[in-house]
């Protein structure tokens, strides 16, 4: 069951913008969004999403405010019903050596470039993506506004979730399955019993 905050509507996205970028001649308008960038392990992943205009989903919102059932299923919507969508995934070494900020940038920039067809403007949650050689518009607070950058949001978590779980089953210490990579009380402890996996991060700033 969702929040009582997106059941009262409060927090879902709308199409508004993507509405008035069709009625000024753009036929295809992606969202896009990145998970995992505050994690001290696994990957940061971006999602892309380009919904299709006449296929209404109702309930996007922002990953971060919808429960794990409610994100599966509306993932499993936005895939049938899109025009297009795509995941990226950059891994902890990448990470590293590009930083976090660089490293978010990256995947967001890979996964609308491998959107088919491209789209001729990309929403983007917070941050203009460098070197994207496609019209932009970055929204603060996007992915609570935006009905696909809300959608990229939900395809990007649900993807990275399932990633950490596949992290899990190959090394149980950490508890993957729980936490995500967070650094909750339970992450942390582990770290300290038996030390960084290869799917931790080594540096953490976001310059």
């Amino acid at each position: 069951m969702a929040s009582a905050k997106a059941r009262s509507g409060t927090s879902r996205a709308s199409r508004a913008w993507e509405n008035a970028a069709r009625r000024a001649g753009i036929a295809h308008v992606a969202g896009v969004d990145e998970v995992g960038r505050g994690c001290l392990a696994g990957p940061v992943v971006a999602g892309a999403v380009i919904l299709h205009p006449d296929r209404h989903i109702p309930g996007l919102a922002d990953s971060k405010v919808l429960p794990a059932a409610a994100r599966e299923r509306l993932s499993a919507e936005i895939i049938a019903a899109a025009v297009a969508w795509a995941v990226a995934v950059v891994e902890p070494a990448d990470i590293d050596r590009l930083n976090i900020h660089r490293a978010s940038l990256h995947a967001m920039r890979l996964a609308v470039m491998a959107l088919a067809p491209l789209p001729g403007l990309v929403l983007v949650d917070g941050f203009s993506i460098p070197h994207l050689m496609l019209a932009q518009r970055a929204l603060v607070g996007g992915d609570r506004k935006v009905s696909a950058i809300a959608a990229a949001s939900i395809v990007a978590k649900v993807h990275r979730d399932r990633l950490m779980c596949e992290l899990h089953l190959r090394d149980p210490r950490y508890g993957f399955d729980r936490h995500k990579g967070y650094a909750t009380r339970d992450h942390l402890a582990a770290v300290e019993q038996f030390g960084y996996s290869d799917a931790h991060r080594r540096t953490f700033l976001a310059h």
